[in-house]
């Protein structure tokens, strides 16, 4: 599966601090858990990817709510 597939797969998402100074992004699933942790900067990093990736998004016409 590719990033242009689409999927009838729903899950939920999850993101904030730990007690440890990290971010999880915590994705579940049905009997799927995936926590994922990274440092402040790392965080910062992947933010900046998905702000990038809308506004790529919002300029080839993606859908509007």
């Amino acid at each position: 599966m590719g990033i242009n597939d689409q999927s009838q797969i729903e899950a939920n998402l999850q993101i904030g601090p730990t007690d440890q100074g990290m971010v999880r992004i915590y994705i579940y699933a049905d009997d799927i858990e995936i926590p994922m942790d990274f440092d402040p900067e790392e965080a910062t990093e992947i933010a900046e990817e998905i702000l990038a990736a809308a506004q790529a998004a919002k300029s080839l016409g993606g859908k509007k709510r």
